[in-house]
């Protein structure tokens, strides 16, 4: 007689991170993933040719403080995905709540989306947008594809923050944190 609990058959890997292999349905996961309030960056990256390019993101993480790692990651289908990929560089900007325009603009396809944004070269000539709360130049390290994302790894070079507020995002909206003490003061 074996006493160890019975374990499921280990599914094969391939077939399971497979496109449309899984049962749940993706819409649905999105609206349950959208419970979990992240905050709102803006990826920037330049171009061989030297054009900046630059998405709204809200999947940026820490990875690891020693050595300083975060990642991102963005869609396959991406009309930008080759622009990052090739970068050696690329910078995360942690956008404020007064900067829900910049993320709207950043979000859409448009032909040049830093028209009218201040901006300077970063290292490996990623963009630096002015007056975000926090950003992080980073070193391309490595990607790594999950279903229909590109996972982004980047090694922090440099970074710059302030106490400005972090603008949030949950439930397919924007909002502010609201600290306990200014609970306590709304009415």
């Amino acid at each position: 007689m074996n006493d160890l609990p019975k374990q499921p058959p280990v599914p094969d890997a391939a077939n399971e991170l497979a496109s449309d292999s899984s049962s749940i349905d993706p819409r649905d996961f999105r609206n349950a993933l959208g419970a979990f309030g992240t905050g709102v960056t803006i990826i920037t990256a330049s171009a061989a040719d030297g054009k900046p390019y630059g998405i709204t993101c809200n999947s940026f993480a820490s990875v690891s403080l020693n050595p300083p790692l975060v990642l991102w990651s963005l869609g396959v289908y991406s009309s930008s995905l080759t622009v990052f990929q090739n970068a050696s560089h690329f910078t995360v900007h942690v956008l404020g709540v007064s900067q829900q325009a910049l993320a709207n603009k950043f979000a859409k396809s448009s032909e040049d989306k830093f028209a009218g944004i201040d901006w300077t070269p970063g290292l490996g000539n990623a963009p630096v947008l002015a007056e975000s709360v926090a950003n992080f130049q980073c070193r391309s390290v490595n990607r790594y594809y999950g279903g229909d994302h590109v996972i982004f790894l980047g090694a922090v070079e440099a970074y710059t923050y302030s106490d400005r507020e972090p603008l949030l995002f949950a439930r397919g909206t924007y909002g502010r944190f609201l600290a306990d003490d200014e609970r306590k003061k709304s009415p």
